[in-house]
């Protein structure tokens, strides 16, 4: 019982004076601008920043937001994230197990015979035994607690990477649900301009037979009749496909996609409050996933460095062995043993010294990766309020111009018809006004999907 009193008192006093070596963490400086490049000039917006912004404010459409929760319950890649989060947390488990004692029961009945006992016993002595075993190595360096610190950061990590793919499954549907918009818009003019342009190749057709035009003046009506068509034909391809890639996105099989809102009609705000530039460092999760992977990096330095010294273990045993279960708790047949040993590497080749060094190495990896995520973060915010405010700008000036575009062609129908001017005019304004109209509505796309980067840029799309 002395010997036990003191192998458990050098315990404890190990345990007091335990430590832990290695670096503490400690956010690495970055150069963060007082303010993005990109921002409209005038008086900012106020109010809640956009990136805070909870993805259901942003998009109003109701079929797009059913389609963003299917797709976020459903969706295979964010499934694959939480079953990554499982076994981080398993992981973590495991490795925190080492900070505990280990402790086994043992159990056997031993039947014994041997030559001599066969001849002068009737029945051969069956020994039964019992014991317990303790095994503990004490964290004196801390290898475990860093082990432990890595392993938690790993969890985390693991959890902000399921963020960062649900940022890019909300953008990622949002996009393709209005580039399907954009779409439909397109196919609608295509329709509209074959029912216009067929109206008019019959009217020249009626006009050759009596003379009035010439099979220039058909041709002409049937080229026009004839790209439209083949737009048409070949924008029924592009819808498909979309649907069939919104479909997978919603882990569904390809197939029909419910619309909503026409693109030109989608409600967006003009101009979006970007907040402040450091906000990000805590708003974007793939910045976040970056600074844990630098946690984890740095608590390895600690595992890594922990080895150069010794390492302290404390064994016991305790147990009983008899012929009769009714002794095994009493009488000469119990024993026990402690032991507390020192183990302390004094030659590997090099193999710990450069173990530290790669750890070191990572470490550094780590925090450049770091800093490189927050530099293209900030640059990502930059180019999406640029492409955001350009793309609106673009948009608008179609506008105007498929307005005039759509006057002409009118003006240039109503001249032909009373005979003031040739096809040839009306063949050049109706394919310009056409040209526009698709221009116009891939405009419209472009505004929103730039309207989507930025909200993605900004760290949105992740809040449940």
């Amino acid at each position: 019982m002395i010997r036990l009193k003191l192998s458990l008192a050098i315990l404890l006093l190990l345990s007091v004076c335990a430590c832990k070596v290695g670096p503490n963490y400690k956010r690495p400086a970055t150069t963060v601008p007082a303010e993005y490049r990109g921002l409209p000039p005038g008086p900012q917006p106020t109010g809640e920043s956009f990136g805070d912004m909870k993805w259901w404010a942003v998009f109003q459409d109701q079929a797009l937001q059913n389609l963003l929760k299917t797709a976020l319950q459903n969706n295979y890649d964010i499934r694959i994230a939480a079953t990554r989060i499982v076994q981080a947390q398993a992981n973590l488990g495991i490795t925190r197990a080492n900070q505990f004692p280990q402790v086994n029961g043992n159990g056997s009945i031993i039947n014994e015979r041997n030559q001599i006992t066969e001849f002068t016993r009737t029945n051969a002595p069956t020994y039964g035994s019992l014991s317990i075993s303790m095994s503990y190595i004490v964290d004196f360096w801390g290898q475990y607690r860093r082990a432990t610190e890595a392993a938690r950061a790993q969890l985390l990590q693991s959890e902000y990477a399921q963020n960062v793919v649900r940022t890019t499954l909300v953008s990622s549907v949002a996009t393709d649900y209005f580039l399907l918009r954009a779409y439909d818009s397109q196919f609608k003019y295509a329709k509209d301009t074959i029912a216009a342009d067929e109206e008019i190749l019959k009217l020249n057709n009626i006009r050759f037979k009596g003379g009035e035009a010439s099979a220039m003046e058909v041709y002409q009506a049937e080229v026009l009749l004839q790209a439209a068509q083949a737009q048409a034909i070949a924008l029924q391809g592009l819808i498909e496909q979309t649907e069939n890639n919104i479909s997978i996105l919603l882990g569904q099989n390809p197939g029909p996609v419910v619309r909503g809102i026409d693109v030109t009609e989608q409600p967006h705000l003009p101009e979006v409050p970007a907040g402040l530039p450091s906000a990000l460092l805590e708003r974007r999760p793939d910045i976040r996933v970056a600074e844990e992977n630098l946690v984890s990096a740095n608590a390895n330095v600690g595992v890594a460095k922990a080895n150069f010294f010794p390492q302290f273990s404390l064994t016991g045993l305790f147990g009983a062995q008899s012929t009769a279960l009714s002794t095994f708790t009493a009488g000469p047949g119990t024993f026990w043993a402690v032991g507390l040993q020192a183990a302390q590497p004094i030659f590997q080749g090099g193999r710990i010294r450069s173990q530290y060094k790669l750890a070191w190495a990572q470490r550094d990896e780590a925090e450049l990766q770091y800093k490189n995520t927050v530099n293209h973060a900030f640059g990502d915010v930059s180019n999406s309020l640029t492409g955001y405010t350009q793309a609106r700008q673009y948009r608008i000036k179609i506008e105007e111009q498929t307005k005039s575009y759509g006057e002409a062609a009118h003006l240039a129908d109503v001249r032909f018809r009373g005979g003031v001017t040739s096809f040839l005019e009306v063949q050049y304004n109706q394919q310009q006004y056409f040209n526009s109209l698709l221009q116009l509505s891939q405009a419209w796309y472009s505004e929103l999907a730039n309207y989507v980067s930025l909200y993605q840029a900004l760290g949105g799309g992740w809040q449940q």
